[in-house]
C-alpha cells in the first residue's frame, strides 16, 4: 500500500473518531525517521486510548501492524511508528508543550480531505 494512501487514510479515520486539530506532514524531505507525520490531539486519557486503540484495529485490517507503540495510554503523547508513518496522538497540554506543529513547520501540509491521492503507481480512490 502507498505510504501517502495510508497516511491519508489513518488521518480520516482520526478525523471520525473525532479526533481534533488533524494535521498529517510530508517529511520525507526533512528527516530519514519517516516520510508522514500525522498529528492530532484528543480530548480526554480516555479519548487518546480510544484513538490508539481504533488506529491500531484499523491498520491491522490494512495488514499493517506498528512497529512500536511509545507512551503509556495516561500520557500527554502516545506514537504509534508504522515505519515512513509516525502518528503522534497528543492531549491538548502535550500538543501545545512539544509543538511538533512548528518544530516541522518547514515540511509539507498534506491534505487529508482530497477526494484522490496521487502516487507513485498513478491516482488511487481514497
Amino acid at each position: 500500500m502507498d505510504e501517502k494512501y495510508l497516511a491519508i487514510s489513518i488521518a480520516r479515520e482520526l478525523e471520525g473518531k473525532k479526533a481534533e486539530n488533524i494535521v498529517v506532514l510530508y517529511v520525507g524531505e526533512e528527516t530519514i525517521i519517516a516520510d508522514y507525520f500525522i498529528i492530532c490531539t484528543g480530548r480526554s486519557s480516555l479519548h487518546i486510548h480510544s484513538l490508539v486503540d481504533d488506529i491500531e484495529e484499523f491498520t491491522l485490517k490494512l495488514g499493517r501492524v506498528p512497529l512500536h507503540v511509545e507512551g503509556e495510554r495516561g500520557s500527554r503523547w502516545i506514537l504509534m511508528d508504522y515505519g515512513d508513518i509516525v502518528v503522534h496522538i497528543f492531549n491538548r497540554e502535550g500538543r501545545e508543550f512539544y509543538a511538533l506543529d512548528r518544530l516541522w513547520g518547514g515540511a509539507k501540509i498534506v491534505s487529508y480531505k482530497e477526494t484522490e491521492v496521487n502516487s507513485d503507481e498513478g491516482s488511487q480512490q481514497v
